[in-house]
This record gives structure tokens, sequence and C-alpha cells, in this order.
């Protein structure tokens, strides 16, 4: 039976440190026991004091899960086992809505403890659904293979949030192309990148853990194929949406390229249908002999020809276009 109490040192009003006892689903204790799971949060120096000298956890595995790089994977020092996955979590930081950071289960024969650094609604959340659904955690595996499990559903709940971010920006774009939308889109793809790598990451822990516990009474077969179902259909989601997000941005940048050549084409042929009167008016600045001298209207002349010239210039051009348009496609046979 793991135990696990739930003892809260507050730090601004929250609870950072708890210990929690597995009966049917985790329940709040005063004090930690042996076999509880102590679940650290955003640790202090009175946390890190009582981890390292009470609970004699490696100092090494504490500084480890500090690293918000740090890649899923085991470490075992003596008969202390670490494992750090990576979970999402909502971030405002760089404008990217979702990131993903480590956290770390540190455990050997009477001692559970996960510690991570940043505030996250998984845990709280996994804590409240053992409880609705009285589940019993009776070993360091199995509450492994649960927070994995847990971490799989919150990532597809961010991606249906991803899927809706993208919906919108698409609206958005369709009325007017603008940076801040497109800007949006790029946040949003660099979001699945770390979703793609960070599940990835858990699925190879997966493969490892069943390595070191395969030889023990703690591994649920069934449990471990539940948690493996739901890691792939994450993964799978990510995928999907990163190659609709990937297509959506191409589709739009063919828009944007599109409509700078139609602008290139219009102010070219502007600049041709304007040089006709300048050029015209330049003959006439020259120091030469240009036998209008006499000529009483001989200013409304040079002004009517430069218009005719440009409105030849002009239908020409449009002519071109239609031409252009009516043109059929040439398709080659295949082979």
């Amino acid at each position: 039976m793991v135990a696990m109490p739930l003892f809260g040192l507050k730090k601004g009003g929250k609870t950072m440190r708890k210990y929690l006892y597995s009966e049917n689903g985790f329940v709040e204790k005063a004090e930690w026991k042996p076999n509880c799971w102590v679940n650290v949060e955003c640790p202090d120096d009175s946390d890190f004091q009582f981890l390292t000298q009470e609970l004699k956890v490696p100092e090494s595995f504490l500084e480890d899960i500090a690293d918000t790089d740090e890649r899923p994977r085991t470490e075992t020092e003596g008969n202390w086992l670490l494992t750090i996955l990576r979970i999402p979590m909502q971030s405002s930081q760089h404008g990217i809505p979702f990131i993903t950071v480590p956290i770390g289960i540190i455990t050997n024969n009477d001692i559970i403890v996960s510690v991570c650094y940043h505030h996250t609604e998984l845990i709280p959340d996994f804590i409240q659904h053992t409880r609705r659904k009285g589940i019993a955690v009776n070993n360091k595996l199995t509450l492994i293979l649960r927070i994995i499990y847990s971490s799989a559903v919150w990532f597809l709940k961010y991606l249906k949030q991803i899927n809706n971010d993208v919906t919108t920006a698409e609206k958005e774009l369709e009325k007017s192309i603008r940076n801040e939308d497109l800007l949006q889109l790029m946040k949003l793809q660099k979001t699945l990148v770390y979703f793609n790598t960070s599940i990835r990451g858990n699925e190879v822990m997966i493969g490892r853990l069943k390595n070191i516990f395969q030889d023990t009474d703690y591994l649920d077969l069934e449990l471990l194929e539940d948690v493996v179902i739901e890691l792939k259909q994450a993964y799978n989601t990510v995928n999907i949406y990163s190659d609709i997000l990937t297509g959506t941005m191409d589709a739009f940048a063919s828009i944007i390229s599109n409509n700078v050549n139609a602008i290139m084409k219009r102010m070219t042929s502007l600049s041709i249908t304007l040089m006709i009167p300048t050029l015209i008016a330049s003959f006439y600045g020259m120091n030469v002999d240009i036998h209008l001298d006499g000529f009483p209207h001989a200013f409304v002349f040079i002004i009517l020809l430069s218009a005719i010239l440009s409105a030849v210039t002009f239908i020409w051009f449009r002519k071109i276009k239609v031409v252009l348009k009516t043109v059929p496609t040439v398709r080659h046979p295949a082979g």
C-alpha cells in the first residue's frame, strides 16, 4: 500500500508540500510516514532541507529536476530511482500558450517523492480524479504510470484548445492577413513541437520502466497498455494538428506571395503608363527645334498626345491580363 499524507507549507497562500496516503483515492495527512507520497511543488529552502536531510534524497536528483530543459529519463543512485517526465502546462511566457516542464518522481523501498518546480494543474487534478473514482494506488510503479497517463490526458486537452486557437486564427486571416495572426500560428506551431518531443520522451520511459520492474509484482500489464494507448493517441493527435497547421501556414504564405505579385504587376503597369507623358515632356524640354513654336495649340496637342498614348498603353496591358487569364493550361500526358 502506497501511503501519501498531505501536509501543507504555505507560500503566498498556496500549499507547496503535501503528504498523501492512498486508500480509495488519496487522503491528506498531517505528517510524513513511511510509504507516503510526498508531493512538492515549487520547493523552497525548507522543502529542500526536508528532502535532503530527513528523507535523504540525493541532491543531484533535485538539481536535475530543476533543469527546465531536462528530458524524460531514469537514473539510479544506490537504492534510489529517479524518473523524470515532461508534463504540459499553460504559460504566458514569450506569448507561447503552452509549454512542457519536467517533473521528477524519486523512489526507494519506502519513500515516494514527486518534485516539480512549476505550478501545474495536472497533479491537483490527478489527486481529485483518484478521489472521485476511488482509485487505489498500491505501489510506486502504479503511481508513475498513472501520472504518465494523466499527462497524456492533459496533452489531449490542451491540443483541443490549440485546435480551437488555430481555427480562430484562420477565420481572422480569411478576413484580413495580419502579422499578429501569423505570429500566433507560429507560436502554436512551436507549442506542438514541444508537445511532440515531450510525448515521445514519455513513451520511451514506458519501455525503460517496464524493463526495470519486469521481475517485480509492481508491473500491471493492463494499466501499462492503457498508458501506451493514451500516449499514442496524444502523439498521433499532435502530428495531425502539426500537419494541418503547417499546411495552413503554407497556404497563407502562398496567398501573401500572390498578393505581392499582383501588386508588383499593377505598379509596373502604372510606372510604364506614367512614363509616356514624362518621356514626351522631356522631348519638349530639350533645346532643339521641335517645329511647334508657331502652333497656337501646341500645349493642348502635347497633353492630348500624352493622354492618348497613356490610354492605349493602359488598354494594351489590360488586354494582356485578360489573355493570360483565358489561356488554357497545357497538360502533358503521363509517361
